[in-house]
């Protein structure tokens, strides 16, 4: 049998490659939501686009429905794709969200969501950062984590009905925790899911988007619980 091409790299070598596997997930989340901001200000400023997405009550269900099929698609089936097909569903994903997107700069001023998104950017970056460098094993964060992320989903789907403005502030602050320590947990363990020596392959492009789209979904999840707080109504 021959050595794991990994037994000759030295940890300088190990390094050096998770931080350019890291750099292209960084690279790809940039790209989903770039894809998605511009989709949104674009159908924003063009109202037959607003008049034929939210002028029926229909199109937005029909589009959320597609979005979370394809989420959960991508996320299960990304490693059994080509890249190229990889690579198209992601952007495909990320074009969806922007449609529904547009709805926010019809209820927040366009200066409320600038801000927003920068303190996004900063506490993702922030988090991001320490997952990347701590030598601490976050591990022990995805259950609760997890069970957090179930709660406030469960808790999100009742309020629809309850109308609770207590239950509305707890999830949304509790988003932004749990938000927050999920950027730091997924930055760690896809640091540790890049597989050394495979660089450059079709393989390693896949392994990139499926990361991109845990930091992708940590990043658009944050912004929303942080735009409840900060944004400004029209």
């Amino acid at each position: 049998m021959q050595p794991n091409r990994t037994s000759y790299m030295s940890q300088d070598a190990i390094a050096a490659e998770q931080q350019r596997f890291m750099v292209r997930v960084y690279n790809w989340m940039t790209a989903g939501l770039a894809m998605t901001g511009g989709v949104a200000w674009l159908v924003s400023n063009t109202e037959p686009l607003m008049k034929l997405i939210f002028g029926n009550p229909i199109v937005p269900i029909v589009l959320i429905i597609a979005q979370i099929g394809l989420v959960f698609y991508l996320a299960s089936s990304v490693m059994k794709m080509s890249a190229s097909q990889a690579t198209g569903v992601f952007i495909l994903y990320a074009g969806l969200t922007g449609l529904t997107f547009s709805a926010i700069f019809m209820v927040y001023t366009a200066a409320s969501i600038t801000s927003t998104f920068l303190v996004t950017a900063g506490t993702f970056g922030a988090m991001s950062f320490y997952g990347y460098t701590t030598k601490k094993d976050l591990t022990s964060w995805g259950s609760f984590l997890f069970m957090g992320l179930i709660g406030i989903i469960i808790a999100s789907v009742v309020n629809i009905f309850l109308q609770n403005e207590a239950v509305y502030w707890v999830v949304t602050y509790a988003g932004v925790l749990i938000f927050v320590g999920l950027t730091a947990y997924d930055t760690q363990m896809i640091k540790q899911m890049n597989i050394l020596g495979n660089e450059g392959t079709d393989e390693d492009t896949k392994e990139a988007i499926q990361g991109a789209l845990k930091l992708y979904l940590d990043f658009i999840n944050l912004f929303l619980m942080l735009l409840r707080i900060m944004g400004d109504r029209r």
